[in-house]
């Protein structure tokens, strides 16, 4: 009954009129209940109980009402209001590039930064479900882990795949970058994004990474670097001679310079994270700063319904003729 609506509600003001002629007719049938004839002997009147004829013919001035409210009803135009809602967006597409070379085990995160970054990595797709978001690894060269895509889903258990050991060891940032600009170049999205994450110096790959950021940044992508490590030295897994894991600390290296020029060049930011938290709140400034823009329309409709009531006006009409001229044969 929320989307019933009246084109003319003041019409049924009109409606009045029932609950008068209602109690009119009462009123007519309690005057001629009570006019009486003198009749010599009451056993000579021919008595007649109540039938079914008596409780149709007393029932015909309600069927008119009913038939007068309903066109009172129809007068007022009925519709049914319709409301229709889109949502559009304009589409943003990211790629992450994460780097997965073995100084990603160090444990100044925990469990360690590999670890660490897919976890906080996958909370950020969660919240994004309306953008399409890619997946580049990279060592010492670079690969893609998962096209750019609206299936979230196995973009995850694709960033779940991801470990040290797949391919060389090294740090190829420039690689990294242009196997995402590969995907992105073929998008028509309205902003195309790039996440880079790294804990290293670039030691390997073909591409020198400033220049891999000048192709993007004539291609309009806005690449944000991470800086993943600790200040000073970390805590990082080695194999001795019998097996066993041991630990040693390492001096954290990161050429943030690099970071922050490829940053600059691509009106981007760069972020440092010295742990899980910090990581954590860079990955929601990004989403913050590269919001998807949502566009809200609403079409409402009426579809008029008036011949309904009309139609019950006329069943009451029609019962009330047959009532009156096929069954109960009293003439008005």
């Amino acid at each position: 009954m929320n989307n019933l609506v009246f084109e003319y509600p003041y019409v049924l003001l009109l409606l009045i009129l029932i609950p008068i002629l209602w109690w009119w007719n009462v009123k007519k049938r309690s005057y001629h209940k009570y006019n009486f004839i003198k009749w010599p002997h009451i056993h000579a009147l021919p008595l007649k109980t109540k039938g079914i004829r008596t409780f149709l013919f007393n029932s015909l001035p309600y069927l008119r009402l009913l038939a007068l409210a309903f066109i009172i009803i129809a007068m007022s135009r009925p519709q049914l209001k319709n409301v229709s809602s889109s949502v559009e967006h304009e589409g943003i597409d990211i790629v992450l590039v994460n780097d997965i070379s073995g100084s990603m085990l160090a444990q100044d995160f925990i469990p360690n930064r590999l670890e660490a970054a897919k976890n906080i990595a996958e909370d950020f797709i969660n919240k994004r479900p309306n953008d399409r978001i890619g997946l580049v690894a990279f060592s010492g060269s670079a690969y893609t882990a998962c096209p750019i895509t609206y299936d979230h889903e196995i973009l995850k258990y694709q960033l779940k795949q991801l470990r040290t050991g797949i391919i060389t060891d090294g740090t190829a940032i420039g690689d990294g970058i242009m196997v995402a600009i590969s995907w992105l170049q073929k998008s028509d999205a309205n902003s195309k994004v790039m996440i880079l994450l790294t804990d290293g110096v670039n030691n390997a790959g073909y591409v020198d990474p400033v220049t891999a950021a000048q192709i993007a940044q004539t291609m309009g992508i806005h690449i944000y670097t991470i800086g993943v490590g600790t200040r000073g030295k970390a805590p990082y897994p080695f194999q001795d001679p019998f097996g066993r894991i041991v630990y040693d600390y390492v001096e954290v290296l990161i050429d943030e310079d690099l970071l922050i020029n490829i940053a600059n060049n691509t009106d981007g930011k760069y972020f440092r994270a010295t742990d899980n938290e910090s990581l954590k709140q860079i990955y929601e400034e990004i989403d913050q700063l590269e919001k998807t823009r949502f566009h809200y329309s609403t079409i409402v409709s009426h579809q008029d319904i008036f011949d309904i009531p009309l139609f019950i006006a006329l069943i009451c009409l029609l019962l009330e003729g047959i009532l009156r001229w096929g069954i109960i044969k009293q003439r008005v």
